[in-house]
């Protein structure tokens, strides 16, 4: 992982636990056998690599600010719902005794070993992270104070807020015998003091938890861009909640619990099940705890012992705890030290039809890359299929959305205007259960018709299929979508929507809601694959392909872009290909559990990641098919799943081929090719776990900022043309592998107006 080259003695040894003997200095990797354990990265400290990428983002000079702010927030966000989950699961097989050993040989305990000695050094990074942060912010005019800081005149408006708006929301604990210890909800934030009565020996611990509803740092008034942290404010006026006494140590802490949810699958009624599991879930059992590094031993040990926490799972920090909450520190105001705001394109074709998206999918397939242009065009194609009285059934599957969603609202108009419309509503997206109880509610009440799926399964595809009556009979219409119905994500991760009428691929559509509603396997689909069923199989069939290409002399290849893989089956099928000498690149934005770069095991792999000011979603596969990549004969396909074992085996997912010869382009030659290409935003996993970043390069390629400037060729419509860059050719040799050959910024001339328009 790329934080354990610069963090200590430690971490070297923990390195070596996760590669069992295998160290980062080694100029020539040792070659592995394809059966030893050893062929796998640790899925869990791969992430944690992921997120320590994050976190590097805060450093960075090139962002503004308030944006590296954002970035380090995120990261801690991320290490929180790390533990709730993933490290949540992994001590729920420790406690039953479970010692399976995973994939890289690690066993549950090693696992937790190995996470939390990784994460404590990223709790210290964030915290370096952060002091030299909140320097550059006091430098800016943004001030983050202790309450010895602040003058008698803020002392005083303080004392009014705080009586106002604090003190009657507080609830102040005394912790004895007679008092028992309170329940702490997950990442709940607390104080905890011992006081001394005044005039008087007597001792009293105490305790006061923050409820989630106040806000973590208060805005002092004034021109000046101010804040104090709520702990501050509390410390300040702790006279007021317990008189009379005066304090000998006070600090604070926050607790994780586990969030995950056991469901039990014979039940009759699943919507009720979830909501009994969500209240379990805020009772989890805690599986972190971090204090105060000045907490003394004494109060220490009476959190520890009363919220029921192992000490391997208490983390002291020196700095502010619940690093989560400092998103509340960017302020709007400041635009200057906050990213340029990005007004999203609204696809060119459908204005020439308009605005009917109907029409423009019917003279040709489309798609839209998110968030570059507008997931307007997904919301308007639901809001005119509601409108049309031509359309007389829609089909959607929905496993996040937004608050006041207007997907939800469309679908909602379209069954009270009597059309037949079905929904797809996945309960089980995590942290998203209860609002998608809510909208399943709302939705059957105006008479749509609610399914919520495999008990077995997530419903995590991406599809909305139209029905339609035309002057030739019915015709269908399918958006296919790598990414949610989600309108904020959509401004923020890039994602790819799909639109066309091929009777195939919506015949296919039809075929795959019958299989989420009436559990039938489809038969006799013509072009889409899915999960759990065929997707996994086509994967393998197309890799062997490449395989069978390169030893008959053809060229092969592969490129792919999603955001982790963690398959087993796929990564051995690729060492396979790698062996045979097909050339494979791969931008993993995550999670990859593939070790690239062995020698005779994956030494034509290699895998690159792309952090940025995007979160990078789609997810692109790309097959040679016997000429050089990129090339109009290559095999495309966008999907709604990641490689891993989840996606390929518990979930329904997409794979859909991109034929369409615009499309295809753009989302071969475009898209994936300048992902490849990119430099600015890009780390390279080595052989060992390690990440590096990507050497500066003055002429370097920013992705994100490319195609905020250069709209696409697909949805350019009756304004196609400009400027595209020149398409890298593969090379032929074993060894030669793309990335190095991406480096033209050639940039040429497109004719005004494109063959396929």
């Amino acid at each position: 992982m790329f934080f354990f080259s610069h963090l200590g003695d430690h971490n070297l040894i923990l390195t070596r636990i996760a590669l069992k003997g295998f160290t980062m200095n080694n100029i020539d990797f040792p070659q592995i056998s394809l059966t030893s354990s050893d062929r796998f990265i640790n899925r869990e400290l791969s992430w944690l690599a992921f997120n320590t990428r994050v976190m590097e983002e805060a450093m960075n000079t090139k962002h503004p600010l308030l944006e590296r702010v954002r970035f380090l927030s995120i990261s801690a966000a991320n290490l929180d719902e790390f533990y709730m989950v993933r490290v949540a699961g992994l001590k729920g097989q420790v406690r039953a005794g479970i010692t399976t050993i995973s994939e890289d040989g690690l066993t549950p305990a090693q696992q937790l070993e190995a996470i939390n000695a990784a994460a404590q050094q990223l709790l210290k990074s964030q915290q370096d992270c952060w002091i030299a942060l909140k320097d550059l912010l006091h430098k800016e005019g943004i001030k983050v104070l202790k309450h010895k800081e602040l003058s008698d005149r803020d002392a005083k408006w303080l004392e009014n807020y705080f009586m106002d708006h604090i003190f009657p929301v507080l609830t102040p604990l005394a912790i004895d015998p007679a008092h028992p210890f309170p329940f702490i909800p997950n990442l709940g934030f607390s104080l905890v003091m011992l006081l001394q009565r005044r005039n008087s020996k007597e001792h009293l611990r105490a305790l006061i938890p923050i409820p989630h509803l106040i806000e973590r740092f208060v805005r002092l008034p004034g021109s000046a861009i101010r804040f104090i942290p709520i702990e501050e404010v509390v410390e300040m006026f702790l006279d007021r909640l317990f008189p009379n006494y005066e304090p000998l140590q006070i600090s604070n802490f926050r607790i994780i619990r586990d969030s995950e949810m056991e469901i039990d699958e014979e039940a009759e009624d699943l919507v009720r099940t979830f909501e009994t599991a969500l209240k379990r879930r805020r009772r989890g059992s805690v599986i972190r705890l971090t204090v105060n590094q000045a907490m003394t031993e004494e109060l220490s040990s009476v959190i520890i012992d009363e919220i029921v926490v192992d000490e391997d799972d208490v983390f002291h920090l020196g700095g502010i705890l619940g690093m989560a909450d400092l998103s509340q520190l960017i302020v709007k105001e400041r635009t200057d030290l906050l990213f340029e705001p990005f007004n999203a394109r609204f696809p060119e074709r459908v204005r020439d039809f308009g605005g009917n998206v109907f029409q423009a999918v019917r003279k040709k397939d489309m798609i839209v890359h998110h968030p570059y242009e507008s997931f307007d065009v997904v919301v308007q194609f639901v809001r005119q299929a509601a409108r049309d009285p031509k359309v007389v059934a829609i089909k959607q599957t929905l496993y996040r959305t937004s608050n006041d969603s207007p997907i939800i609202e469309a679908l909602i108009e379209a069954a009270e205007a009597g059309k037949s419309v079905t929904a797809m509503v996945e309960l089980k997206a995590r942290f998203d259960e209860e609002a998608n109880i809510r909208w399943a509610r709302d939705l059957e009440r105006a008479g749509v018709q609610v399914i919520y799926g495999f008990m077995d399964k997530k419903t995590h595809a991406k599809v909305n299929l139209v029905v339609r009556r035309e002057a030739k009979g019915l015709r269908s219409y399918v958006h296919y979508g790598t990414g949610n119905y989600h309108p904020i994500t959509a401004k923020i991760y890039t994602d790819l929507s799909f639109f066309t009428c091929d009777p195939a691929l919506t015949a296919d559509a039809a075929r795959l809601f019958n299989y989420m509603t009436g559990y039938a396997s489809p038969a006799g689909m013509e072009k889409l694959y899915y999960a759990p069923l065929t997707m996994r199989d086509r994967l393998l069939e197309l890799i062997e392909n490449e395989i069978s290409n390169a030893k008959n002399g053809k060229p092969s290849g592969l490129w792919a872009k999603m955001n982790s893989v963690v398959d087993p089956i796929l990564i051995d099928a690729m060492y396979r290909a790698s062996n045979a000498g097909v050339p494979i690149e791969l931008v993993v934005r995550g999670i990859c559990c593939l070790r690239p770069g062995v020698k005779g095991m994956s030494e034509n792999i290699r895998v690159k990641s792309i952090v940025g000011r995007y979160l990078e979603h789609a997810r692109i596969i790309a097959f040679a098919n016997g000429q050089d990549l990129p090339s109009r004969s290559a095999k495309v396909y966008i999907s709604s799943a990641d490689w891993m074992p989840r996606n390929l085996n518990r979930r329904v997912e997409t794979l859909v081929p991109i034929e369409n010869p615009t499309v295809h382009r753009q989302v071969l030659d475009e898209i994936l090719v300048l992902n490849l290409r990119d430099t600015e935003q890009s780390w390279t996993l080595n052989a060992d776990g390690s990440y590096a970043r990507a050497a500066a390069d003055e002429n370097g390629l920013n992705v994100h900022h490319y195609f905020m400037t250069n709209p696409s060729v697909s949805g350019r419509g009756s304004a196609a043309g400009g400027v595209r860059p020149k398409p890298p050719k593969s090379g032929k040799s074993k060894s030669r592998m793309i990335t190095t050959l991406l480096i033209d910024g050639t940039k040429v001339k497109t004719s005004p107006k494109d063959e396929d328009e």
